[in-house]
């Protein structure tokens, strides 16, 4: 059973109520499930509205924030945890090492860079760790057409396309995330050259 799940989402809330009560909906069930939130440590947008129903619930929530975002008065001092690191690079990399999966919740430009870089790191055979998408109202959709054409076109393999996992409903995203077992594929590079 899958343990802490890192959330990337984005920092604003969207136009759409949906996203915002989304991000509740999977912070509480997380907390039910006893599911430790990782994410990027803010206090405002989706970040807040997860990590705060994940504290509501009773749960934990691991905060990673750079320096520069924390001055700003964006992160979430009450949070389980708050790490501060220096670049967003450490940060993808701290909540990497503290996480056992991947969730990408509707966002900008950041979430899809670290939903992506996660996608590399998979397809490189950096880690073995399920990715979700919760495709909330559709968000997600032209992604996934784009994904597809990625391997209609030749520039994605079927084995990688699918080291994706991706769902609108809650539940099953969680259920299918904790039954992913990673294909084996042969490695690009060594794990201790990255």
């Amino acid at each position: 059973m899958i343990r802490s799940i890192v959330v990337f989402c984005g920092s604003s809330s969207g136009t759409n109520e949906i996203y915002l009560n989304t991000a509740a909906e999977l912070g509480k069930v997380m907390a039910e499930r006893k599911i430790e939130l990782v994410y990027g440590g803010a206090k405002v947008g989706l970040m807040g509205a997860i990590a705060d129903a994940v504290l509501a619930g009773g749960g934990t929530v691991r905060g990673v924030i750079p320096d520069f975002l924390r001055t700003r008065e964006v992160a979430h001092e009450s949070i389980t945890e708050l790490l501060e690191v220096t670049s967003m690079h450490e940060r993808k990399l701290r909540m990497h090492e503290l996480s056992e999966a991947i969730i990408a919740l509707p966002g900008g430009w950041g979430t899809l860079e670290e939903l992506f870089e996660m996608m590399t790191w998979a397809q490189l055979g950096l880690h073995p760790k399920p990715i979700g998408i919760l495709n909330v109202a559709g968000y997600y959709d032209p992604l996934i057409a784009q994904i597809g054409r990625m391997t209609d076109e030749g520039f994605l393999k079927e084995v990688y396309r699918d080291m994706v996992i991706i769902s609108a409903d809650i539940h099953e995203l969680l259920t299918l995330m904790n039954d992913y077992k990673a294909p084996e594929v042969p490695k690009w590079i060594d794990r201790s050259a990255s």
